[in-house]
């Protein structure tokens, strides 16, 4: 039947990710964004929460992650967070994760940096 995919946006989270001691020490808010691509199977034709992936446990997962160990890249947290995802449930074909930096350590005026990844199950 093919696949469906499921999106959480702009999930926001406070750690203290990045490569500087200033961002350990003041940490600040991420924001993460991701789309599950996910085995159809039953769950458009039962209405079964049973059946598909369950985003509320998807989203404690990416909160663990991006609160638990510190990483010095987003690059890292995000490839962590499609991994984890695709490995807790086995619906999940593959995940596209974006994670935002708001307040980045870069001389200039900017919204946010932002790292976008694509893992495959």
């Amino acid at each position: 039947m093919g696949t469906y995919s499921i999106a959480l946006k702009n999930c926001a989270f406070f750690a203290r990710h990045g490569a500087f001691p200033e961002e350990e020490r003041l940490g600040q808010r991420f924001y993460v964004d991701l789309v599950m691509h996910v085995d159809a199977e039953e769950a458009l034709e039962d209405d079964n929460v049973e059946s598909t992936v369950h985003y509320g446990e998807a989203f404690k997962i990416v909160e663990q992650i991006v609160t638990g160990t510190r990483r010095n890249l987003i690059e890292t947290l995000a490839k962590d967070i499609a991994k984890a995802l695709c490995a807790w449930s086995s619906q999940i074909r593959r995940v596209e994760v974006a994670v935002r930096k708001p307040s980045v350590p870069i001389p200039g005026i900017l919204d946010h940096a932002e790292v976008r990844i694509e893992h495959v199950a």
